[in-house]
């Protein structure tokens, strides 16, 4: 069997980290070609993985490589394009997370994926992680109940990843730590609860660190831009009456950095903190706590790119689809959204209603 004819474009620190390692070691993927707009860093990717072709414009690359997978680990503002632009040129894409920069750019990218007849996955790596996947059939089989309430997050002490780069200038990020860690984590719990329809969000947002030097001394670049948050926080709600709380900084004064998952049932519940899943319920008139043990976690993306190769030679729908991507971004837009406005946001584009309060007599 042929193997499939395999690109990366954006040769930065995912795609050569997690998108090039994991491809590399599949037998069943030929590595063809790497893009990326730094000449530099496409060869640098290319010599180390062995790849033959490097060049600084993708649609080169798909005009001249005929390729059958491709990986779009660009910076935000170039996923919908460079996705669109490959699935007409007739390849599978594995684009990074989040989709695109606006739910109306996830649809374009689903179009785009009809039209071809060809399979879109979105690089939500969590979602298949071991945790993650005993936790979605544990909640499946009932263990929880009725889920109400959920929360989740991902906070940094100092975790800005470079001031005046692409991460910190909205135009191409479409904000900062919400959309670029609250995309994971939201995505998870929406995913554990079988995604309810969310129907309003309120969010807040704050920018305390845009001005600070020090904010994270292992990152690059110090000046520039800087237009978007490094704390936001929310509370969105669901058709089912279920609620999601969430929060996420790129930096706060906070005792240390680490990320969390929690859902709410009436018959028990879980938490995953600190890279550890605990679960929380009632047996025999007592309360009993567990922590199931699990197998080891593989190499960043090799569980989600293995599946995703099985997908195409095997023609299974993948395990992050687009149209869950549009939920998580409906979701995430409204939160900015709600910011801007100092309200709730029923998600659709209209605000809901302010809340009339009494004037206290005097």
């Amino acid at each position: 069997m042929a193997k499939l004819r395999y690109g990366l474009i954006g040769a930065g620190g995912c795609g050569k980290g997690k998108h090039l390692a994991s491809y590399s070691q599949i037998p069943e993927v030929e590595l063809v070609a790497v893009c990326d707009v730094i000449p530099e860093r496409a060869d640098e990717a290319a010599d180390r993985f062995n790849v033959e072709a490097a060049y600084t414009d993708y649609h080169e690359m798909l005009r001249e490589e005929k390729l059958d997978l491709v990986s779009v680990a660009t910076p935000n503002h170039v996923h919908a394009p460079a996705t669109i632009a490959a699935l007409k040129a007739g390849c599978h894409v594995h684009c990074e997370k989040p989709a695109s920069l606006t739910p109306e750019l996830v649809q374009s990218m689903i179009a785009a994926r009809d039209a071809a007849g060809k399979k879109l996955m979105i690089g939500l790596n969590n979602r298949f992680t071991p945790w993650a996947q005993f936790a979605k059939k544990y909640v499946d089989a009932g263990f929880l109940g009725e889920i109400y309430h959920a929360k989740c997050g991902w906070k940094r002490r100092r975790g800005i990843p470079g001031k005046g780069g692409w991460f910190t200038t909205k135009a191409q990020s479409g904000g900062g730590p919400l959309i670029d860690l609250g995309v994971h984590f939201i995505d998870v719990a929406n995913y554990l609860m079988s995604f309810p329809k969310p129907t309003a969000v309120s969010g807040q947002t704050y920018s305390r660190f845009a001005d600070t030097t020090p904010f994270n001394p292992n990152a690059s670049g110090y000046t520039g831009t800087y237009d978007v948050e490094d704390l936001a926080v929310g509370l969105v709600r669901y058709a089912n009456g279920c609620t999601l709380d969430v929060e996420f900084s790129w930096a706060s004064n906070v005792e240390s950095s680490y990320s969390f998952v929690e859902l709410y049932g009436d018959k028990g519940g879980l938490k995953f903190e600190k890279g550890k899943l605990s679960l929380f319920g009632e047996a025999v008139g007592a309360q009993l706590d567990s922590q199931p043990t699990l197998p080891a976690d593989t190499a960043w993306g090799m569980a989600e790119s293995k599946h995703y190769v099985d997908c195409i030679l095997n023609d299974k729908e993948p395990l992050a689809k687009a149209e869950e991507a549009v939920i998580v971004m409906e979701i995430i837009v409204g939160l900015y959204e709600s910011a801007a406005l100092g309200q709730e946001v029923r998600l659709g584009g209209k605000p809901a209603p302010a809340t009339r309060r009494k004037s206290a007599k005097k």
